[in-house]
């Protein structure tokens, strides 16, 4: 659990009542980065960078100048990746947000209470295949 003034963010086990266990999939969301909605997205707290994959930027049709969106500076990198985009810690200490894997669940603090955004398994688990598959194939 964290606290953000006052505030209490915690996961019960009834976030994670709809998942299949056991499992390891990452943690993985959908953003809003530009005016496109972004997925798959991967959230990793051992990122100390956000990062935008070089493909997903020129898909979005952004100007270079416009790279600082809002709360999120992103890290643009030109190689390949089932991902669009990462939110390492940067993003993640700035919105104060608590995440958990074993959940699939990233949850922050917002002007009336608590946001929730959830993993979908099944697209998550779609995604690692895929990435795979780009591997065997490299």
């Amino acid at each position: 659990m964290a606290q953000v003034d006052s505030l209490v963010i915690g996961f019960s086990e009834e976030d994670a009542r709809h998942l299949h266990h056991p499992h390891d999939d990452a943690l993985d969301i959908s953003v809003q980065v530009g005016d496109k909605n972004t997925h798959p997205v991967l959230i990793d707290n051992g990122s100390s960078a956000d990062i935008l994959y070089y493909l997903a930027f020129q898909q979005m049709r952004i100007d270079r100048e416009r790279l600082i969106i809002k709360d999120v500076t992103f890290l643009v990198v030109d190689c390949s990746s089932t991902y669009n985009a990462i939110l390492g810690r940067p993003t993640l200490n700035l919105w104060k947000a608590v995440t958990s894997t074993y959940h699939l669940m990233i949850k922050f603090p917002i002007d009336y209470g608590v946001e929730e955004l959830r993993e979908d398994q099944v697209a998550t688990r779609k995604c690692y295949i895929a990435m795979l598959e780009m591997d065997n194939h490299l």
